[in-house]
């Protein structure tokens, strides 16, 4: 996964924080966290072709918060900025090289042909994508800001200080 989920996360914390009010520019989202505006934006772009964020054009323009943080799951997110594909893709090696085999799992005297039986390693992955994907969709970035407020109580106050000297 590439950090720009990271980042995205962060970021709509962040805009949840200011409180809506007003919108917040790519750069001064980046320069909370001293990141690279000009990819910061290309993530925020992405949420907002996701509907997670709105855009504002013009001089005090930026992004908000397209709907409340518990009508947005971690998958979300992570379907925006990484796409739905999955993270692991068999490639059916077991029926390339020597051991390729034909439907026998392998081992079958070099044939091209497809194996009939599920691959054991993509099955297992596939197994926990799925786990993994249920978690993500379980989970809101309303869990996550209540449970970041736990941890750092003076982070909405931070953020929106910051945000209001622009």
């Amino acid at each position: 996964m590439n950090e720009g989920v990271e980042w995205a996360l962060h970021s709509c914390l962040n805009l949840a924080w200011t409180g809506g009010e007003r919108a917040v520019t790519a750069a001064r989202l980046a320069a909370y966290h001293d990141l690279p505006a000009a990819y910061l934006n290309k993530q925020l772009q992405a949420l907002v072709r996701a509907g997670i964020l709105g855009s504002v054009s013009g001089p005090r323009g930026g992004f908000r918060l397209a709907r409340p943080l518990d009508r947005i799951t971690l998958m979300d997110v992570v379907t925006a900025i990484e796409g739905p594909e999955e993270a692991f893709r068999c490639t059916e090696i077991r029926a390339q090289g020597p051991g390729g085999g034909a439907g026998d799992g392998g081992g079958g005297g070099g044939g091209v042909e497809v194996p009939a039986v599920e691959c054991a390693i993509a099955g297992a992955m596939a197994r926990a994508e799925l786990a993994w994907r249920r978690e993500l969709a379980a989970r809101t970035l309303e869990d996550v800001r209540r449970e970041a407020e736990r941890q750092a109580p003076g982070a909405p106050d931070r953020i929106r200080r910051w945000i209001a000297t622009a």
